[in-house]
């Protein structure tokens, strides 16, 4: 007899129609190192689904870095910042990464996903308000549930929905916005100096997800809040190094006061493991290049660039993308996974974002840029993607035209 369990998760049937029909594009096996090109299948396939945003991971120093971490403080902590797991290359991390966002201090975590969860789940309770971008990252929304705070959103980007909602909260609450800075799926940026407007009007504080924001913009990549001048205005900042640094882990950077509340009061800090000394030694390596050497991020600008006017010559709808997350509007599920699926076949691995990650009529292909991009590589990959787009979403191209 089967139990309530069993019946529970035999109801779940989308994986196996979609292997069914030979479409399912969840965990594809990469055979080598995150680069502009990989192997799967035992063939070169181009990487346009990577958050290796400045294509460090391959870099010769990050490597060494690691290795070098590896030899001197073995594989693991075994054990938790708060008790035995703390290193003294922790602390250089962290006392290197506030200064690089302009912040007193920061306290790394294991994940950027538990950085989020910490810091967002013990900063606010039960009489307190998180307020909350609707297109917010999975992260800041479980980081809420955990919180046991009232939780508003309001629409994306919209600061004057964001004023609607403020308003009709008690003046002298506490109320936390929290917004990625640079979103993951749609690409675009927070309207940061009018939210920092909204929120000095109505006395909240502001966290602000720089998951996909630092390295990418900012003076030397330091981020959203330094992008528009706004780092003393912002009270905490989030960063992760699984993008730009890579690595694995994440921090909150902020006040003093803050970061030693967070550290004696974030569960996701407190119970977990803490960054192993790997992680910490090439992330280390790469914040040391991403400030000494802005080329890297001149040259994921013009990818950027380059790749963005390719895309829109051929007719896809980028929405309002403003950085190298260019997200290539499908607008149905079956659609997107079949290009998707077409698209590994001619050897380019991209992303796709369907329901209920989003409405079926915004599913997307996630297509992001590396500053090792070649322009070649570039123009192979879009070239092969207008082939098939026109082949799958013919009335779409006819409607651009």
């Amino acid at each position: 007899m089967r139990s309530r369990l069993q019946n529970r998760v035999a109801e779940f049937t989308e994986a196996a129609q979609a292997r069914a029909k030979g479409v399912y594009p969840y965990f594809r096996a990469i055979e080598s190192a995150q680069d502009t090109e990989v192997m799967i299948g035992g063939k070169p396939v181009l990487m346009f689904g990577s958050n290796s945003y400045l294509g460090l991971t391959t870099h010769p120093y990050v490597m060494e870095a690691a290795q070098k971490a590896v030899e001197k403080y073995g594989s693991g902590c075994a054990g938790s910042r708060f008790l035995n797991g703390t290193l003294d290359i922790h602390e250089q991390l962290e006392h290197r990464l506030a200064k690089f966002t302009g912040k007193e201090s920061a306290v790394l975590f294991s994940t950027g996903y538990q950085a989020n969860l910490g810091a967002i789940s013990c900063l606010t309770g039960r009489n307190d308000y998180l307020i909350l971008d609707e297109r917010d990252h999975a992260s800041i929304i479980d980081g809420s549930r955990l919180s046991f705070s009232k939780v508003i959103k309001y629409a994306h980007n919209d600061m004057a929905d964001l004023r609607k909602k403020l308003n009709l909260l008690p003046e002298d609450a506490l109320k936390l916005i929290v917004t990625d800075g640079i979103f993951s799926m749609e690409g675009d940026i927070v309207k940061l100096p009018e939210l920092n407007t909204v929120a000095e009007e109505f006395g909240a504080s502001i966290l602000v997800d720089d998951a996909h924001s630092l390295g990418v913009i900012g003076h030397r990549g330091a981020g959203t809040s330094s992008h528009f001048g706004l780092t003393d205005a912002t009270d905490l900042i989030m960063g992760t190094f699984s993008k730009s640094f890579a690595s694995l882990g994440g921090f909150i950077a902020s006040d003093y006061e803050t970061i030693e509340y967070i550290k004696h009061r974030g569960r996701s800090l407190i119970f977990s493991a803490s960054m192993t000394p790997a992680s910490v030694g090439s992330t280390l390596a790469a914040l040391e290049i991403i400030e000494s050497e802005p080329f890297h991020m001149e040259r994921l600008w013009a990818n950027t660039r380059y790749a963005k006017e390719l895309l829109l010559m051929n007719g896809f709808d980028l929405g309002q993308t403003e950085s190298p997350i260019l997200p290539i509007y499908i607008r149905d599920n079956e659609k997107t996974f079949m290009i998707t699926k077409l698209l590994l076949e001619e050897g380019v691995f991209v992303n796709p974002v369907v329901s209920p990650a989003v409405r079926t009529d915004e599913t997307l292909i996630r297509f992001s840029l590396m500053a090792t991009h070649t322009f070649s590589q570039i123009e192979e990959a879009i070239d092969k993607m207008a082939k098939i787009y026109r082949e799958i979403c013919p009335e779409a191209i006819k409607e651009k035209l």
